[in-house]
């Protein structure tokens, strides 16, 4: 695996997770193949048991196909149809993208990728469909392979970004490329978030707290793929059949920060209600109270707050709720009824079931996975 990414470093952190959990593994990690490095010439005497491999190019499904070892593949090009692979969830990751910049207020959307990986192009996809399905425009752009300077696709997303209606809320494939872009807006002047609102993929510390401003990016789980590919590998080993099926991992939420913290509407008396739930959800607040706020009746702040941001103020109170329990759930080791307390529910019961029900998933086993 090119081991550069924080994709790539809890994918293998999930699979030790595994190895602590069950019988120890002799493990030998061969990082550092990125598309240029050839596969190490001790490959082809290797005599391993098992393989769990990142096959992004031919040359690596040649040299583990003559292995004849049990493997699990963790990308998605399908290099190797007769295995079992791991592959995150691209549609909800573009999903959660399209949905956060949405629910900003930004009316216009864009994506950028790389053409080099099967796994941006998902992306684009999905984020272009969820886009035009919720009646949303969407531009995309895609670096191109071939480019000996990266000067010169950089100068190109440069003149693409200053075309692209203004506000809008953009989609990068992966936080690397998050990070060139908002340098590109730094460089021509464009104000980020309030003409371009930028969002990544992978949460990569490195990445999104050294980015200016710091990103926002939709975090994957990948602990889970590392720890659901060990636990493939672990089954065809013992003998048992596992059929060449995809598992998806879905990812574990958005992480939002100063790269998209703005709420992209003209109306101040929105502006007003928006910025009084974010700093005050947690306190127990009720519609009225946004209401009284915003100096707006009840019923024309959601007749606005629907029109404006396509959800209702009582949904978007309780989103940020949510959005505080994922941190703490995440960041923290406070029971749940504690988190319940901090965060405006009543009962922990309550905010079982609303979490369960918003997430497809209950509190103890979104820590489980987030802390993995």
């Amino acid at each position: 695996m090119d081991m550069s990414g924080a994709s790539a470093r809890g994918l293998v952190e999930g699979v030790a997770h595994y190895i602590r959990d069950h019988q120890p593994w002799e493990f030998h990690l061969v990082h550092n193949l990125n598309e240029e490095a050839p596969v190490p010439e001790w490959f082809a005497d290797w005599d391993g048991d098992g393989i769990i491999a990142s096959i992004d190019r031919p040359s690596i499904a040649e040299a583990i196909a003559r292995c004849h070892v049990p493997t699990v593949d963790v990308s998605s090009n399908r290099f190797i149809p007769s295995i079992p692979w791991i592959e995150m969830d691209n549609e909800k990751i573009s999903q959660l993208a399209a949905e956060h910049l949405i629910q900003r207020g930004y009316k216009h959307l864009a994506f950028c990728g790389d053409d080099r990986f099967d796994w941006s192009a998902r992306r684009r996809k999905f984020f272009v469909e969820h886009a035009h399905k919720t009646g949303f425009s969407c531009s995309w752009f895609e670096l191109t392979r071939g480019f000996s300077d990266l000067r010169t696709p950089m100068e190109q997303i440069g003149r693409w970004l200053q075309q692209l209606p203004k506000p809008v809320g953009l989609m990068a494939c992966s936080d690397s490329l998050a990070q060139k872009i908002l340098d590109v807006c730094r460089f021509r002047g464009l104000a980020v978030p309030h003409e371009v609102a930028v969002i990544g993929v992978d949460n990569d510390s490195l990445f999104c707290e050294l980015s200016s401003p710091p990103l926002t990016s939709v975090m994957p789980n990948t602990g889970a793929s590392g720890y659901q590919a060990a636990a493939l590998l672990g089954k065809i080993m013992r003998g048992e059949a596992i059929p060449p099926e995809r598992h998806v991992i879905p990812p574990l939420g958005v992480i939002a920060r100063q790269s998209t913290d703005i709420l992209a509407v003209s109306d101040p008396h929105i502006q007003e209600a928006v910025k009084f739930i974010r700093a005050q959800a947690c306190s127990g607040i009720k519609v009225n109270d946004v209401a009284r706020k915003a100096a707006l009746s009840r019923r024309v702040l959601e007749l606005r707050f629907k029109k404006l941001l396509g959800r209702t103020p009582r949904e978007e109170i309780l989103q940020v709720r949510l959005e505080h329990v994922k941190t703490m759930l995440r960041e923290t080791d406070l029971p749940l009824y504690r988190i319940a307390e901090e965060t405006g529910f009543e009962h922990i019961e309550y905010l079982s079931v609303v979490f369960k029900r918003e997430t497809k998933v209950t509190p103890s086993f979104y820590r489980t996975e987030a802390q993995r």
